[in-house]
């Protein structure tokens, strides 16, 4: 499948670091560093602009070693970009950790997922079918 898209910025297009790779990494478009103090969350430019097909959205995730590593991930992860959004991909990261963390230009700061999605037409009902697991949530299924 091919998308659209306009690169504003001077990084590199987002691309799959390996061959079964299902995210890309996007990389932050900043003209001044970006000091995220702990707890503190910001928006980060990445000068990008996509034209997904209808039937799409694209995903933005954290990257699982900034989060391991440094206490850094996508605040609303996974951020939906809808197929008739055409501003700018912007990505909301927040610091966990207790120490600062900066952002240069180029820094992959996230990684971006394509997925297909369904539209659903509501039925309203006065019931639904019973399950097994019924109306237990938050843990009803076990104890880890």
């Amino acid at each position: 499948m091919q998308v659209k898209i306009i690169n504003k910025s001077n990084n590199p297009n987002p691309s799959y670091e390996t061959e079964f790779s299902a995210g890309m990494d996007i990389r932050a478009f900043i003209e001044n560093k970006i000091i995220l103090e702990p707890g503190e969350r910001k928006l980060v430019s990445t000068g990008l602009y996509l034209e997904l097909p209808g039937g799409y959205e694209a995903q933005v995730r954290s990257r699982s070693g900034l989060a391991l590593k440094k206490g850094i991930s996508v605040l609303n992860s996974p951020g939906t970009i809808d197929s008739d959004y055409r501003g700018e991909i912007g990505i909301i990261l927040i610091n966990h950790s207790s120490e600062n963390f900066i952002i240069e230009n180029g820094d992959r700061v996230a990684q971006l997922v394509i997925a297909k999605h369904e539209k659903i037409v509501w039925h309203s009902a006065q019931e639904i079918n019973h399950s097994e697991r019924g109306s237990g949530g938050f843990g009803s299924t076990g104890s880890n």
